[in-house]
C-alpha cells in the first residue's frame, strides 16, 4: 500500500510540472513508488513518451524538482 501523504506530495509537484509539459502536449502520470529502493516510477504521455528529450525532461525537470522536495525519493524511473 502507498504512503498516501508521499503520493500527495508527488502529485502535487507534478501538477508543477504539468503545464510545462502540456505545451508540447505531454505529461506525466504518477505509477508507484518502491520504498525499499527510494525509486519513484513515473510514466510519460503523450509526446512526452517518444521524445528523444525525455530523458532530459525526466533527469532535469521532473528528477530535480521531485528529489529537491521529497527526501524520501532516491531516484526517478519512467516506464
Amino acid at each position: 500500500m502507498q504512503n498516501s501523504e508521499l503520493v500527495h506530495r508527488v502529485e502535487d509537484l507534478l501538477n508543477k510540472a504539468r503545464p510545462f509539459l502540456a505545451i508540447d502536449g505531454g505529461g506525466v502520470e504518477f505509477i508507484d513508488f518502491e520504498e525499499d529502493k527510494g525509486v519513484l516510477v513515473l510514466k510519460l504521455l503523450g509526446n512526452c513518451a517518444d521524445c528523444p528529450l525525455s530523458m532530459m525532461t525526466l533527469r532535469a525537470g521532473i528528477e530535480r524538482l521531485i528529489l529537491n522536495n521529497i527526501s524520501e525519493v532516491k531516484r526517478v524511473e519512467k516506464i
